[in-house]
């Protein structure tokens, strides 16, 4: 090799280095941790507390309804290699959880499990059945499963969630716990502007379509006074909707009352035949335009049952 190519080599190798450097470092960090929520509240509370250290899916979405979707093959694969799977529990997924893990074959994930947690076995669950008889419906033996609803719950549940996350990340814990606190101080503000603005709606009387607003109603003072379903989990019928009008002509409720994933169709016949608006809440992340997170799912739910009022 001549003198002129080592001087080259000298100069090329170093610059060629200091690239490739520059380069590895450009790229994006790889999420410690890979998450699988069962339904979209979860994956944007885990969001909060994780940032850029988690990877989140949800296994459905605002359109669907978790009590009824399929533990699909792509789901199945999600499920294999996510370290922690967050649901709500208490039977809303009966139907396709127990499969999904099953078929994972990972161990992270199983009830017992540091990668498991059901949200709802960590705050006090409303109605819980005395008597358990299928001529009822569609009945949660471990009680009303839509805990998320009531904003308090989700303080309880992300206390947890962010030990938990600390638990199976250990290297990154300080940002969980930092993450987790910050978000607790931005929700206890949120919930005391919540409680404000919500005052009007005390006594608000519903007709739902499902019970699963029982943990809002319960926040709020709200008072359900009829259901679209005529028993939980059954389809409206045209005898049941024959029914509701008759009793809403006789003493109205202020709203009627249907979530995203719900088809409107009964909550509008209602509607027309008693003359009570009816009433579309996102229910959860992703249900509205203006719910595009937990702090926007609570103010776009106020926002459209306060206007019930004006």
């Amino acid at each position: 090799m001549n003198r002129t190519n080592r001087g080259l080599n000298r100069f090329i190798l170093p610059l060629a280095l200091s690239l490739s450097l520059t380069v590895f470092l450009a790229q994006p960090a790889t999420a410690a941790l890979k998450v699988l929520a069962c339904e979209p509240e979860w994956g944007a509370l885990v969001q909060e507390l994780a940032g850029d250290q988690a990877s989140v899916s949800s296994a459905t979405t605002a359109l669907q309804d978790a009590h009824h979707i399929e533990a699909r093959p792509s789901l199945i694969a999600r499920a294999r290699n996510a370290d922690l799977v967050l649901c709500t529990g208490s039977e809303l997924e009966a139907g396709w959880l127990p499969l999904l893990l099953r078929q994972s074959g990972n161990q992270r994930i199983q009830p017992g499990a540091p990668g498991y947690v059901e949200a709802s076995q960590l705050v006090a669950r409303l109605e819980i059945p005395k008597v358990l008889d299928r001529s009822m419906g569609d009945i949660h033996p471990a009680g009303n499963p839509h805990v998320h609803l009531d904003p308090h719950n989700i303080a309880k549940i992300a206390q947890v969630l962010g030990d938990r996350l600390a638990q199976l990340d250990p290297a990154n814990a300080g940002v969980y716990r930092a993450r987790t606190a910050a978000f607790l101080a931005r929700w206890s503000a949120a919930i005391r502007r919540w409680e404000t603005e919500a005052a009007p709606l005390k006594g608000l009387t519903m007709v739902v379509y499902h019970r699963n607003m029982s943990y809002l109603n319960a926040w709020l003072g709200l008072r359900e006074v009829g259901s679209l379903e005529p028993k939980p989990g059954i389809p409206p019928t045209t005898a049941h909707l024959a029914d509701l009008v008759a009793r809403m002509q006789a003493s109205p409720a202020k709203a009627i009352v249907y979530v995203a994933y719900n088809n409107p169709q009964a909550a509008e016949f209602l509607s027309a035949r008693s003359k009570i608006p009816a009433v579309m809440l996102p229910y959860t992340v992703g249900g509205s335009d203006g719910a595009k997170d937990l702090f926007g799912l609570f103010d776009d739910t106020l926002a459209r049952l306060l206007a019930v009022l004006k």
